[in-house]
């Protein structure tokens, strides 16, 4: 038997089951029915038809097919678009008329939007139709997507010359034309923006309208604010021209925020800052009549705030602005310190009633004493000052946001000019002065303790406050020895503010001065206790007893001869002080004294109140018969009054308002050889005079040269004992970390020069206080 063998099995296909598939006819019906689409006709067509379609071409093998036709029918189609919508609407050019050209861009814009509606809602179905084309050949092809392809056609067909250029030509004109101040329709600008937003080349590439549309926009714009920025400056006066410039930042940021992108924003925005600010913001400032100045003059809030901001806004702006409030403070302190520059006052006090015109037919008016001159020049400096500071903090507070920076360079100004004025120590102290003295003004305590708060922030910009303490220290001793002080409690709250601004040493002086007043209270209570007991002196005084170190007066006290029973007085006072305290030496001060005295006259008898040394010279009269006369060297001699005293006293007695002595030749200066009578016939409706009650004055020339040279001297001794008192806590410096360590230290009094510190530190090294070190630039302290 044999055995056959036989080949191997043939596998045959599967038959196929079904009708099969025409691609041609299936292309020809899918391309009809997009064309439908296209048309708008597409309710009367089969989604799930379409749809098979497509499914069955890309099943097919034949996806190329069908994207690369679909792809040509978009085109096909937009091309027909922008031939029957979008040509048309062009702008004729011909038209001036800005209602026109807006009409005209409007309708184009339109237009492009249309054609834009009309594509995505066609591409939209067709996305619904080719979802498994895009699903399955897109990505092994690697070509967009079919919604994708239609941005790329539409930006073939119709974001394309010469369409694209009359698209953002229009775009242009009607932005330009709103600049111009006309409406126009900006939802039209926005549809067409917002096409150029969609559309970009490459898929992270930049959109059509960051590539081609923003550029022109800034382009234009940079040309007519150029443009614009140098015809407001020739037009408009500095408020409107900031009120324009601030209208335009607002118009800018409107446009950019409904019809423009946000991404236009910043660099619009830059632009206007560098052609309406920028370049003109100094300009505008400094405008003769209406700039910086004339604003704070005519306290324009509304302005000057509308002008902070815009200075906000550029790296320049608030430098400029704060050079420009520092000018304007320092040239209007500099008229300040211009208009208080007088005549220096007299050497004799100020009287407190100006003295009589003479008696004639002129009609001038009688000038007042150089010396009240100056005294009110000095405190219309400071009100002056003050008034300046509150308008020019107002516009801190309200117009500027109480900005830190500008708020310091307004603090330098005014430091810079009221320290130029050699006086504004003396001046503010004067100042101080005149608030705090009994009765005056008719001010009510708040009201003095308001300026009194306002004088310390003038205070608080001068360099040398040891100046300002020396003159404070005279005028606070006037105030307590003549009883003028306005309350006990508003001058120990103004120490307590300068307390605060100085600390304790700069106060503890004065804080002793009142303390003198208080035990001379109690001893004058214990003196009289003890007069009760006894037989009292012929005449009743009331004695200060005032630290020597505390006061500001001369050791050297001005003397006089005084009649027995002042000496009575005196002597009867002392016996009572030095049993109470041993070890203590008592210098009469006369010429800090006061006294009231019963005068009689022809008519009847008045009570005056009168310096020390104007009682002295009264008593040499009471026994020189009616019409006989003294002569200056007799009053000199017999009183022993210096002559400067004896003149400032003879002036009040016998040149002022009261004349109660009779100078002959009759005039206003004293000289030698004068003489002098009783004025038996004076009269006067008051029955209390105050004559020559010494006032606070300005210093003149020779005086405030003293004061200073006085001033100078004590901070040397303040310096070395700074120096030393450093040093023997650091124990070794360098010189530069001394002479730094001292001005610190010695800033909240004065300024101290740092050659003078080097003068003092050689000075402590000769005394042994200090050595030099071997490398001659440090120190050692010496215990």
């Amino acid at each position: 038997m044999s055995s056959v063998r036989r080949g191997k099995p043939k596998i045959k296909p599967p038959r196929k089951l079904g009708p099969a598939v025409s691609i041609e006819d299936t292309w020809s019906q899918l391309s009809k029915n997009i064309r439908e689409i296209h048309n708008h006709n597409a309710s009367n067509l089969s989604f799930e038809e379409n749809h098979r379609f497509a499914y069955n071409m890309v099943l097919h093998k034949h996806g190329e097919t069908l994207y690369n036709g679909v792809v040509e029918l978009v085109g096909e189609n937009l091309d027909e678009l922008a031939k029957v919508e979008i040509i048309p609407s062009f702008p004729s050019g011909g038209d001036d008329d800005p209602v026109h050209q807006s009409q005209e861009g409007e309708r184009l814009l339109k237009a492009l939007r249309k054609v834009w509606d009309d594509h995505t809602s066609s591409m939209s179905k067709l996305r619904d139709i080719l979802k498994y084309m895009d699903r399955v050949y897109t990505k092994s092809a690697q070509v967009p997507e079919i919604w994708d392809a239609g941005l790329h056609r539409f930006l073939k067909h119709i974001i394309r010359p010469p369409i694209e250029e009359h698209l953002v030509s229009a775009i242009l004109k009607l932005v330009q034309i709103e600049r111009d101040g006309y409406v126009i329709n900006r939802s039209a600008v926005k549809g067409c923006v917002d096409v150029f937003l969609q559309l970009n080349e490459d898929k992270d590439g930049p959109s059509v309208y960051k590539r081609d549309l923003e550029p022109s926009v800034l382009r234009e714009s940079e040309v007519f604010y150029a443009a614009e920025g140098r015809k407001l400056l020739d037009s408009c006066d500095a408020p409107e021209y900031l009120r324009r410039a601030e209208a335009r930042f607002e118009s800018e940021e409107s446009r950019t925020h409904h019809y423009l992108s946000s991404q236009t924003s910043q660099p619009l925005r830059r632009i206007l800052e560098a052609h309406l600010l920028t370049a003109h913001l100094p300009t505008v400032i400094a405008m003769p009549n209406s700039g910086l100045d004339t604003m704070v003059d005519f306290g324009k809030t509304e302005d000057l705030a509308r002008l902070y901001r815009l200075c906000v806004m550029v790296p320049s702006g608030l430098p400029c602005l704060r050079k420009a409030l520092k000018d304007s403070i320092t040239r209007r302190g500099t008229d300040i310190n211009a208009s208080s520059v007088g005549g220096d006052g007299p050497d004799g006090d100020i009287d407190e009633e100006p003295p009589e015109a003479p008696k004639g037919k002129g009609k001038g008016k009688a000038k007042a004493p150089a010396g009240t001159q100056t005294l009110s020049l000095a405190l219309k400096w400071v009100e002056d000052v003050l008034e300046l500071k509150d308008r020019f903090d107002r516009i801190w507070k309200y117009s500027v946001q109480s900005d830190r920076d500008l708020e310091s360079g307004m603090n330098e100004a005014f430091s810079n000019f009221i320290n130029r004025n050699d006086k504004s120590p003396e001046f503010i102290s004067l100042f101080i002065d005149d608030h705090l003295k009994k009765g005056l003004k008719g001010k009510t305590d708040t009201e003095v303790d308001a300026v009194l708060d306002k004088t310390i922030t003038v205070f608080r910009y001068l360099s040398e406050k040891d100046i300002f303490e020396r003159y404070y220290k005279g005028h606070l001793a006037k105030r307590l020895l003549l009883g003028r002080s306005v309350s006990d409690d508003a001058e120990r709250g103004m120490l307590a503010k300068l307390k605060v601004e100085c600390g304790f040493q700069f106060t503890q002086k004065l804080e002793g001065m009142f303390n003198d007043m208080k035990l001379s209270t109690d001893t004058m209570a214990a003196y009289r206790e003890r007069l009760a007991q006894t037989t009292p002196p012929p005449i009743d005084i009331s004695v200060i007893v005032m630290t020597s170190t505390f006061w500001p007066m001369s050791h050297s006290a001005a003397t006089c001869t005084m009649p027995d029973d002042m000496l009575k007085s005196c002597k009867s006072f002392e016996q009572f002080y030095l049993s109470r305290h041993s070890g203590r030496r008592l210098s009469w001060q006369p010429s800090l004294g006061n006294a009231d005295v019963r005068v009689t006259f022809k008519s009847r008898k008045h009570d005056l109140n009168v310096s020390t040394f104007a009682l002295v010279i009264l008593l040499l009269f009471e026994d020189v018969a009616d019409g006989e006369f003294l002569t200056y060297e007799e009053i000199k001699s017999a009183s022993g009054i210096p002559d400067v005293d004896l003149q400032r006293n003879l002036q009040s007695l016998a040149c002022a308002k009261y004349k109660v002595l009779k100078k002959h030749p009759p005039g206003r200066e004293i000289n030698r050889d004068d003489s002098f009578s009783f004025n038996s016939d004076f009269s006067s409706p008051l029955q209390k005079i105050k004559i020559s009650t010494v006032a606070a004055k300005v210093e003149n020339t020779e005086e405030r040269k003293e004061t200073r040279d006085r001033i100078e001297e004590e901070r040397k001794h303040q310096t070395e004992a700074c120096i030393v008192r450093i040093m023997k806590d650091r124990k070794h410096m360098t010189h530069n970390d001394l002479v730094n360590e001292v001005t610190r230290q010695l800033s909240s009094r004065f300024q101290p020069n740092p050659l003078n510190i080097k003068k003092r530190i050689e000075g402590l090294i000769d005394r042994e206080y200090l050595e030099r070190c071997d490398d001659r630039k440090s120190y050692n302290y010496l215990a």
